[in-house]
């Protein structure tokens, strides 16, 4: 699934006929980054991409003063069928990527416990903080949103709060004191 790809289609199929500036002010107004990875210089290269597999089409030219002329495209029958599966994925489909935490954590038996402790407690450490500042973008944030978007900062925010819980429960269970002194 590519967020971008489903940004772009999406934002011809809303705003009609523009070009990559237009989409990359899009980016920003719509506050991309509080909830996806797009990056708003990504935005060009993904146009001629989905240009050449036919999502959208060059319909015009634009020139102020002496820039570089504005390829304007708009989104095809083909983009908008593309744009629709997009979005049933992006809702329907549960996402699950493995977090390469789980390996190291996996073969942790034969690990230093002190270290693996101290490992742990920066992670945690880490995960706090990453959290505390989600929580200040989503409080910043939401003057700027409404509506689903709130659920979104939301969601992103709990995970966060998951790991943090679950780090907690590692750390409590694995390094209780009589476990941890039998190991060392």
């Amino acid at each position: 699934m590519s967020s971008i790809r489903f940004f772009i289609l999406s934002c011809f199929e809303e705003i009609g006929p523009t070009h990559g500036h237009h989409l990359r002010k899009e980016a920003e107004r719509k506050r991309m980054p509080l909830w996806t990875d797009i990056t708003v210089g990504a935005v060009y290269g993904a146009i001629g991409r989905l240009a050449s597999e036919g999502l959208l089409r060059e319909i015009d030219r634009q020139s102020e003063g002496n820039r570089p002329a504005r390829q304007i495209f708009e989104i095809t029958q083909e983009g908008r069928a593309a744009l629709q599966d997009l979005r049933r994925q992006l809702l329907e489909e549960v996402w699950f990527r493995y977090d390469p935490f789980d390996l190291g954590i996996s073969v942790a038996e034969g690990y230093d416990p002190k270290w693996l402790h101290d490992m742990l407690i920066k992670r945690r450490e880490a995960t706090a903080n990453l959290l505390e500042q989600r929580r200040k973008i989503t409080s910043d944030a939401m003057q700027c949103v409404s509506g689903m978007q709130v659920w979104a900062l939301k969601h992103s925010e709990r995970r966060l709060a998951a790991d943090l819980e679950f780090l907690d429960e590692l750390i409590t269970s694995a390094f209780e004191k009589p476990a941890f002194e039998a190991n060392g």
